[in-house]
């Protein structure tokens, strides 16, 4: 009765607090401004499953793609056991799901295997990340806490599978010698060979099994409240945020509404001008962007692929695409804990626009999309990087001397050039 009651205190605690922080990011992403995206539902569902269910977009990186299919599908099956082990664990009970006969020798066959799959190909990425020279896994923006956190995050699935293995080989040991409370059950073709590295000793052969029993559930259970400050809440928020993706063609930019507004009034006097002030045009901070914006920023997965086709940032400017977002992410935090705080946020005379993202990373974007179709779980940075942009001109008239000139083009001669209208046709007459 005492393991049932630890295990159930650790099993509500661990609930009980992934509850309250996924408040607090549900609350963080609330503060964006409002933003239809429940038209065309059955569009959304199968972009929903194609993207995040089906990896689409990572096998345009066949290699990493393969890997990151056997982590996913590995992990998200094998935790199905998680059934069986929050019931054993609440009532005392050893493998009670063997009940299934013929059919559990296949589940725990399966899971052997993709076991073996996760903990196989997260050795390659922890090489892949840290020993070889690949362009998207260096940045500033990837210095201390970012590498830590993903190294963390391999290096805890990796000791998870490998508990997982080990708890199956001193159990299929403790099996063959018919100990009690150990009944024939499950297939084991991958843990049946590490047994024979395992001590013969039955009562150290329970202490094994218990152990790795105990370790993998609890790491389960602070891996569960690990994901709200890790990049790796991607697990949970890639499937809301594909489904409330962008449909229409990357190409096309959202007008603010007002300004429209304010346009068409001049262009037709029998349109009345738009009534009320406008708060701000463009965005400044945070509060600013909208909620799909700040969902974006809490499932970017930090993989760099945007980075690495961004052309900006391959020809050396200062502009990476995933710091924009790990910037908005770190922005929104700060304003949270702002929040839970003070009750209200309280203005701390700093903003998401100089604060966290320079003008230069800003104007250096070439608007190409590229960010946006690399993005495995459809991240939009451009988005935000274009709010902050007409923030600075619309609100600050700040923009740099270059697209001054263009401004003033259009102005006084209707195009980007500095030839007047009665000009432009001159290049034919040559």
């Amino acid at each position: 009765m005492i393991s049932q009651i630890i295990f159930f205190i650790l099993l509500f605690s661990a609930v009980f607090l992934f509850s309250k922080n996924a408040r607090k990011i549900y609350r963080n992403i609330k503060l964006g401004q409002p933003l239809n995206r429940s038209d065309r539902p059955g569009e959304r569902l199968k972009l929903m499953l194609l993207v995040a269910f089906g990896q689409k977009k990572m096998f345009k990186k066949p290699l990493p793609a393969i890997l990151h299919l056997f982590v996913y599908v590995g992990f998200c099956i094998i935790n199905i056991e998680m059934l069986e082990i929050v019931i054993d664990g609440l009532f005392g009970t050893h493998r009670i799901l063997s009940a299934l006969g013929s059919f559990y020798n296949f589940l725990i066959f399966a899971f052997e295997w993709l076991a073996l799959g996760v903990l196989v190909s997260c050795v390659i990425f922890f090489i892949r990340r840290n020993l070889l020279n690949i362009y998207r896994f260096k940045g500033i923006e990837l210095k201390d806490w970012p590498k830590t956190d993903a190294n963390l995050i391999l290096i805890t699935e990796i000791l998870l599978m490998a508990a997982f293995l080990f708890m199956n080989a001193a159990d299929y040991s403790l099996q063959q010698q018919g100990a009690a409370g150990y009944h024939e059950a499950g297939a084991f073709p991958v843990s049946q060979y590490l047994s024979a590295m395992l001590p013969e000793s039955a009562n150290t052969l329970v202490f094994i099994e218990r152990f790795c029993w105990w370790f993998h559930i609890i790491g389960v259970f602070a891996f569960l409240n690990y994901l709200p400050i890790s990049k790796h809440l991607h697990i949970i928020l890639a499937f809301p945020n594909t489904y409330f993706s962008k449909l229409e063609p990357k190409g096309q930019f959202t007008n603010i509404e007002s300004v429209t507004a304010e346009v068409k009034s001049m262009l037709d006097p029998s349109i009345p001008p738009p009534s009320g002030e406008v708060a701000r045009f463009g965005a400044k901070d945070v509060h600013d962007l909208t909620w799909k914006n700040l969902l974006d920023a809490y499932t970017c997965t930090e993989c760099g692929r945007c980075t690495a086709a961004c052309p900006a940032n391959i020809t050396g400017k200062l502009l990476s695409p995933r710091k924009i977002m790990m910037d908005t992410r770190d922005r929104l935090e700060e304003v949270g804990r702002n929040i839970s705080k003070n009750g209200t946020f309280k203005e701390d005379e700093k903003s998401l626009i100089d604060s966290y993202i320079t003008r230069e990373e800003l104007w250096a974007c070439t608007t190409c999309n590229a960010c946006v179709e690399q993005c495995p779980v459809n991240i939009n940075p451009l988005e935000i990087i274009v709010g902050l942009r007409q923030y600075a001109v619309m609100e600050e008239s700040q923009a740099p001397s270059s697209i001054n000139a263009m401004f003033s083009n259009l102005e006084n001669n209707g195009a980007p050039w500095k030839y007047s209208q009665a000009d432009r046709a001159n290049w034919a007459n040559k």
